[in-house]
């Protein structure tokens, strides 16, 4: 992945990198950090030596190569000098309590229907789709919504992608996915 990253970045006529690639020793290794479907993303990197357009780079290329998934943290942490050790303990922490959250029915719904009532659902063969409840589903791994709709077949994927976006928005779901399911009311 490292190799891609810097052909691509050669390509495009950054030489920074040639210059700095012999101080830059990073290892080809990603850890990634799981809690189920949770995960932290960690680079083992001395960043002293790393440049903040290098790591920009980088972690655009690890968040496209895990799309749509794109809300996780990346930490670069160093085994060798020990540093940001206590960073990924943390985040990992973050994201376990992250996915285990649970949001009252009553807020969800003070949240999100005025959100949906403004941005509805988009017609399909002269049908209009109102949803009237959302809840969470309880004893679940991952954060998982119902919404209870009239023409729940109808409602598309990039229509539950927008929910899914306003949620992240409106409450703290980093580094965890969320399960959203359009059921029939």
């Amino acid at each position: 992945e490292i190799e891609n990253i810097k052909g691509n970045l050669r390509k495009q006529g950054n030489n920074k990198i040639n210059k700095n690639e012999r101080r830059c020793k990073m290892k080809k290794g990603i850890l990634a950090v799981s809690f189920g479907t949770s995960h932290i993303d960690t680079m083992e990197k001395t960043i002293d030596v790393l440049e903040k357009e290098f790591a920009k780079t980088f972690e655009e290329a690890v968040r496209s190569r895990f799309a749509p998934f794109v809300d996780f943290p990346i930490i670069f942490a160093s085994a060798l000098t020990k540093q940001r050790i206590l960073k990924v303990l943390e985040e990992a922490r973050n994201v376990y309590e992250n996915r285990t959250t649970k949001i009252p029915t009553a807020r969800l719904n003070e949240e999100m229907l005025p959100l949906i009532e403004a941005y509805p659902p988009p017609s399909n063969k002269g049908k209009y789709i109102k949803i009237k409840y959302i809840t969470q589903l309880p004893n679940t791994q991952v954060p998982s919504f119902v919404y209870f709709a009239n023409l729940p077949q109808y409602v598309k994927e990039p229509y539950k992608r927008f929910l899914e976006n306003k949620m992240r928005e409106k409450w703290n779901l980093t580094g965890t996915p969320i399960n959203i399911y359009i059921r029939q009311k």
